[in-house]
């Protein structure tokens, strides 16, 4: 049935504690060797890439309890995709930490491919409530129309970044492991079955399983980061991206990636095996530091 009116506006939250263990997988499933990332021994412990923040934020966009809020059934809640990611990163996530994780549905249209709806999400340190991250997620029920043509109003604080087209720069080609998204769904704790079990991915009319978005989406940075920000992800300040083609895993991707013309920060597309861009309108922002 339509994505009702009353979904603007829906809020939900979480508290989840980020443990060494979760930490050190999830950087683990990125292909992160560096002991920065893995030796929690280290003075100050290991760096948490800001990435893992699409970790807090699945449980709540990925809920049971949204989709029924939606009053959407268990196949109208599988036609639904990840189509933007857009995170500002403003404190380090330390291990150790919890972390409250609190969601808004702020803003949903009419696409000729179904609702879109748009997410603010923002993650914050619970004992001090300093802000730590703050996303956009947006997604799109294919299929599933929204109960009026816009319900709510864009945020004014919400601005992605501009579709400038196919970038031109320094290009990283990289093979992606026909395990990975086995192992990025284990130890991101993103669970959606076109992920991993073939039989699923073929009967939602798919030709295989495919990468998540958001592991592109933190890969594409690794890669740029070894360019831009000495290798370290915990210089990250903004990532952003739009979700568009599908990525085979076994085959290889580019990150294509030049820096932006208005300055502060650099552009990126993802190209999949067939040249297609999988990750449009990339966007990535280092801090100063060396």
């Amino acid at each position: 049935m339509p994505v009702l009116t009353s979904a603007v506006g829906y809020r939900q939250s979480i508290v989840a504690e980020v443990t060494p263990r979760w930490a050190l997988a999830y950087s683990a499933s990125l292909d992160l060797r560096d002991e920065i990332y893995l030796d929690d021994a280290r003075p100050g412990g290991v760096v948490v890439p800001p990435t893992f923040c699409v970790c807090l934020e699945w449980a709540l966009v990925g809920s049971p309890k949204r989709a029924e809020h939606f009053q959407l059934n268990e196949t109208e809640r599988r036609r639904g995709v990840h189509f933007v990611q857009d995170s500002t990163f403003f404190k380090p996530i330390r291990t150790g930490t919890r972390v409250q994780t609190t969601s808004e549905i702020v803003y949903v249209r009419n696409t000729s491919a179904g609702a879109y709806v748009l997410t603010r999400l923002e993650s914050s340190d619970e004992a001090t409530g300093e802000l730590l991250v703050k996303s956009w997620s947006g997604s799109l029920l294919r299929g599933v129309p929204a109960e009026r043509p816009e319900i709510g109003v864009l945020p004014p604080d919400y601005q992605p970044p501009a579709d400038s087209g196919p970038v031109t720069g320094d290009e990283d080609e990289v093979l992606i492991d026909r395990a990975q998204p086995h192992l990025y769904t284990e130890c991101a704790r993103i669970w959606n079955p076109i992920h991993t079990e073939r039989r699923v991915a073929l009967a939602a009319g798919l030709d295989d399983i495919i990468v998540h978005g958001t592991a592109t989406w933190a890969i594409a940075a690794r890669e740029i980061a070894r360019h831009r920000a000495g290798g370290n992800l915990g210089r990250l300040r903004r990532l952003a991206g739009s979700f568009r083609a599908l990525i085979i895993p076994g085959t290889r991707i580019r990150v294509v990636h030049a820096p932006d013309e208005n300055g502060g920060g650099y552009r990126f597309n993802v190209l999949n095996a067939a040249n297609v861009s999988a990750l449009s309108s990339g966007f990535v922002e280092f801090d100063g530091a060396g």
